[in-house]
């Protein structure tokens, strides 16, 4: 994690502003969980070892304002998703690769991508020569934990606006001393004299979220602050305006099409589009997508051309120039200001993308998609019973969130089903030949599979299911998904055939074996064991114990030479 501060002149939004480097301690420790803190103007950073591309630098400072068309008075808090300059660079350690095997998929690191968490503040200030006060913090990271880190921000930034940089520095030094994010435990994290509890997910955890468990409160003091989600937003406060559009818009999101989101502000903006890029789960999102993004950015001119089509992308902005420029783009979501009175806003209307203006373009989904799937017409009438009862939204989200997993759930548990059938039986793995090969997917098997194992059998929304999985098929989550699948099940088969070698009689099978033949086995066995205690084969501890033994086996068959090549000193 990194946190950082941001620019009141222009010269500072291009990231040209003088930086001011803190002394930095523990950083290996502090980028567990963050790689910056930024304040702009981009005048300090911390840790200091941590290196920016001006490109880098230049595209924070845009993201972390909102721009001239949003207004924003008082303190804002939104997020942004950016591209790292020259892909992955910084090191990536061995603690990344165990939090991301244990981490469910949305929650996992990326590699080649910043997440920026910003808390600005705008007042009028009569000694400003624009007179506004305009600063943000922002803190950048690997991990998506939206709820955590706003919440983190919402106790640091008032703080460091009256109290500056020995502020920040106290408090790294506190995020210096924390745990690292473990999946499936929950932890104690203190900060200014605050103790923040929360639980990390696991990717073994139920479908239904997991609040803390409030354990050895009575040793903490003060009591501390219990988050029931690092990343889950108010589903329902998000997606109140589009509710009646929310099955078509997972659609959209699951077929992985361009996707506009247009609102009057970037906390709107980056909330949208990270509620609608949560849709999928328990599925990865595999496509681009920017919580907020300005024509500054340095991917401009990549995500608005028109020589090619549409990039594969949910795209949140505030500046309806926007609009002008991508009024190419198949589907363009336009939101007004949230309202959060007792009634259920008026929802926005399905247009056709010729009803598209350029200037004052009213809310609305303006694209020429037609849904699959019929709409779910009991579930709008619990939530809005539910808005005149005025139930807590955290309820409301929870029923929203538990229909579209349901609903992602329905679409790929046949997918599932039949993927698991082209795994070769497992009579058929033996010992001393190369295993079967996983049998390749052929789409029109699986969709004659849906008469009887579709997921109507799940799901009561009736529709075009196989149109539905006609599209999906070519969509980035299909590959997505699909690779994924295919490489745990590789992992299994050859998981399965240590064991079926483990389980043999090892001296049997050497008895009229050349030595050419037993030093390809040891080689063979060693790779598999590397691998094994890697936690990239899901093995029991006793098979790489017997896998080991059998290695010693074999080379103790051997000739003194060549045991010698295969065992040095």
């Amino acid at each position: 994690m990194e946190l950082m501060c941001t620019p009141e002149t222009d010269a500072a939004a291009a990231g040209t502003v003088p930086v001011q480097r803190m002394p930095s301690r523990g950083v290996a420790s502090l980028g567990r969980w963050h790689h910056q803190a930024l304040c702009l103007p981009l005048q300090l950073v911390y840790p200091n070892d941590f290196r920016l591309t001006d490109k880098e630098k230049s595209s924070i400072c845009y993201l972390s304002f909102p721009d001239s068309h949003s207004g924003c008075l008082g303190d804002t808090q939104f997020s942004f998703r950016m591209r790292q300059c020259g892909g992955q660079r910084s090191p990536w350690h061995a603690d990344d690769r165990h939090y991301n095997s244990r981490a469910p998929v949305a929650l996992q690191r990326e590699p080649a991508h910043y997440f920026g968490y910003v808390y600005f503040r705008q007042v009028k200030d009569s000694s400003v020569k624009r007179g506004y006060f305009q600063k943000s913090l922002v803190l950048v990271s690997r991990l998506p934990f939206v709820r955590l880190f706003q919440a983190l921000l919402s106790l640091i930034a008032p703080e460091y606006f009256d109290k500056l940089a020995p502020c920040l520095e106290a408090v790294c030094s506190e995020i210096d001393q924390w745990p690292a994010p473990a999946p499936g435990q929950t932890l104690n994290l203190p900060v200014m004299g605050v103790v923040v509890q929360v639980r990390i997910p696991s990717r073994v955890d139920k479908s239904e979220s997991s609040p803390p468990k409030q354990c050895d409160q009575e040793n903490l003091l003060p009591a501390p602050v219990v988050l029931a989600s690092v990343h889950e937003l108010d589903l329902f406060r998000c997606f109140r305006p589009v509710l009646t559009h929310v099955q078509t818009l997972w659609e959209l999101v699951l077929l992985g099409e361009p996707l506009l989101v247009l609102a009057p502000s970037p906390d709107v903006s980056s909330e949208m589009v990270l509620a609608l890029t949560s849709c999928l789960q328990p599925l990865r999102f595999c496509c681009d997508f920017r919580p907020y993004f300005t024509i500054h950015d340095s991917e401009f001119k990549e995500f608005t051309t028109r020589t090619q089509a549409p990039p594969n992308v949910v795209l949140g902005v505030t500046n309806p120039f926007f609009i002008k420029t991508l009024q190419h783009w198949p589907h363009i979501l336009r939101v007004g200001e949230p309202k959060m009175t007792g009634d259920l806003p008026k929802q926005v209307k399905l247009k056709k993308p010729s009803r598209l203006k350029t200037l004052d373009t009213k809310p609305g989904l303006y694209t020429a998609y037609t849904a699959h799937l019929h709409r779910d017409k009991a579930l709008l009438k619990r939530l809005l019973k539910g808005v005149q009862k005025k139930r807590p939204s955290d309820v409301q989200s929870a029923l929203l969130r538990r229909h579209l997993l349901e609903l992602t759930q329905s679409f790929i548990i046949p997918l599932e089903h039949y993927m698991a059938s082209l795994m070769p039986l497992q009579k058929s793995i033996t010992p001393w030949k190369t295993p079967p090969q996983i049998r390749p997917f052929n789409q029109d098997d699986f969709l004659r599979s849906l008469e009887h194992a579709g997921p109507q059998l799940t799901c009561i929304l009736k529709g075009d299911w196989l149109g539905l999985y006609r599209r999906f098929f070519k969509s980035p989550h299909f590959d997505g998904w699909y690779r994924q699948r295919h490489k745990e099940m590789a992992l299994k088969l050859e998981a399965l055939h240590l064991e079926a070698i483990c389980e043999a009689n090892i001296e049997t099978w050497m008895k009229d074996k050349s030595e050419v033949e037993v030093v390809d086995l040891v080689l063979k066995l060693r790779e598999k064991l590397v691998r094994a205690q890697g936690h990239q084969l899901p093995v029991k501890e006793a098979t790489l114990q017997r896998a080991q033994l059998y290695i010693e086996t074999a080379i103790g068959s051997l000739p003194k030479d060549l045991q010698a090549v295969l065992c040095p000193p």
